[in-house]
């Protein structure tokens, strides 16, 4: 759309425009097509949704709210299965807190005891096998035996 139109479109189509610029836009919609295209399509969508109003009021009955009400107090919920996982909030941080400290407190021993332990065979173990070379016709878990023994023999 031109200027002329954009500039009171919404005071042009609801009506309260003054005179002198009513007639510029009158007299710019005459000249122009597409403006004018424009403004009636927008007339036709402000009169559908004029329509969607509508002056009857809906008025329950006297006593409807009451007798909602008394039917909502006196319905009792139906258990379900999955209310029976239901946790009272309380309950649930107190469990999630006892979870992570059972977390640190378990993370802790496994940081301490791992340095302690060996992930490998021993330095010794492993000369005991390269001194004894005649034991290779045996099973690895015999040889490693008597080789150990040998080497603490010694």
């Amino acid at each position: 759309m031109h200027a002329v139109v954009m500039d009171s479109l919404e005071e042009y189509l609801s009506g309260v425009v003054p005179p002198a610029v009513e007639r510029q836009i009158e007299a710019h919609l005459n000249a122009c097509g597409s403006c004018r295209e424009e403004v009636n399509g927008m007339r036709e969508m402000s009169q559908l949704f004029g329509s969607l109003r509508t002056e009857e009021v809906f008025d329950p009955a006297p006593g409807f709210y009451a007798g909602v009400m008394r039917q909502v107090a006196q319905t009792k919920p139906a258990p379900s299965f999955a209310g029976l996982f239901a946790l009272d909030f309380a309950f649930g941080r107190r469990l999630v807190f006892a979870s992570l400290l059972t977390l640190a407190v378990l993370g802790t021993f496994l940081a301490t005891h791992e340095a302690q332990s060996t992930v490998g065979p021993s330095p010794e173990t492993i000369m005991a096998q390269q001194e004894s070379p005649s034991f290779e016709s045996a099973p690895a878990q015999d040889g490693m035996l008597v080789t150990l023994t040998a080497y603490e023999q010694r």
